[in-house]
């Protein structure tokens, strides 16, 4: 059960989704000093019952994974001190998801589940026919941040600011391949175009609102020369359906999980 304080034989702290990750924004480094943030603090003091010695894992994107001992605690705060480097930071695949926002609880189930499908930025895009044109950014940074906890990641994805479909298009890298997920039916299929479509460094998924996009913007997204457009198969899905299967198909042909890395919590090179 979540909330009950469940050391390990190491000492780490330990709820339901296993050990307990938090993210943290200062830099990590032997002994670092760290002071959780305010909904971190809560977590450990009243729902963890973190006590002094036990031991958290923090992460921040940058340098690696760090195992913490808890100390100074008090019924109003305690500090994480980095005692060990547990894991190298390692790169993950320069992949971007460009979505239509959806009502609230697909978007943040969205934001979720591509966190741990890799991505390294999502971007909110208003076309035509979307509905919900009001991001709680903020909401879906929380959520990105707890996905990447949760699943092992050693970085979060950036949540950036919702976009024009024109001005996306735009603005849109030329060097980075953008897989456009065309409802129109007279696309190659993801994997056949995928398979073909040779070795570029960096790349973003678009995916469109319900209801798909105008014909016009259909248009203008495959006149674009770095679009790459695909047919996810022969029924419609929903938004947020189409972005996690084109993220799994093409993170199984052109992404990380065609390396065999090493184990969570053990340090490369072991």
């Amino acid at each position: 059960m979540p909330g009950h304080n469940t050391p390990d034989e190491t000492g780490e702290l330990k709820d339901s989704s296993g050990k307990l990750r938090l993210f943290t924004g200062e830099p990590l480094h032997a002994e670092a000093r760290i002071r959780p943030r305010d909904a971190q603090l809560h977590y450990l003091l009243h729902v963890m019952r973190a006590r002094n010695g036990d031991r958290v894992l923090l992460f921040n994107g940058r340098d690696g994974e760090w195992r913490c001992t808890v100390a100074e605690v008090s019924r109003r705060g305690c500090v994480l001190v980095c005692q060990s480097q547990i894991r190298s930071q390692n790169g993950v695949p320069d992949l971007w998801l460009a979505f239509v926002p959806i009502k609230k609880t697909p978007a943040e189930f969205l934001v979720q589940k591509a966190t741990e499908l890799g991505v390294t930025a999502l971007i909110p895009v208003i076309t035509e026919r979307t509905v919900a044109r009001r991001v709680n950014l903020d909401r879906l940074r929380a959520n990105a941040v707890e996905a990447a906890e949760q699943s092992e990641r050693l970085s979060v994805p950036e949540i950036r600011e919702p976009q024009m479909l024109t001005a996306l298009l735009q603005s849109w890298p030329p060097s980075r391949r953008l897989v456009f997920c065309d409802e129109g039916g007279d696309a190659a299929t993801i994997t056949d175009a995928l398979a073909n479509s040779g070795k570029h460094a960096s790349w973003g998924i678009l995916t469109g609102p319900e209801g798909g996009f105008s014909p016009a913007e259909r248009d203008l997204i495959r006149r674009h020369p770095a679009v790459l457009a695909v047919t996810l198969g022969p029924r419609i899905m929903r938004s947020d359906t189409a972005a996690l299967a084109a993220l799994a198909v093409w993170q199984a042909m052109k992404g990380d999980w065609l390396q065999a890395g090493p184990k969570p919590g053990v340090p490369s090179g072991l």
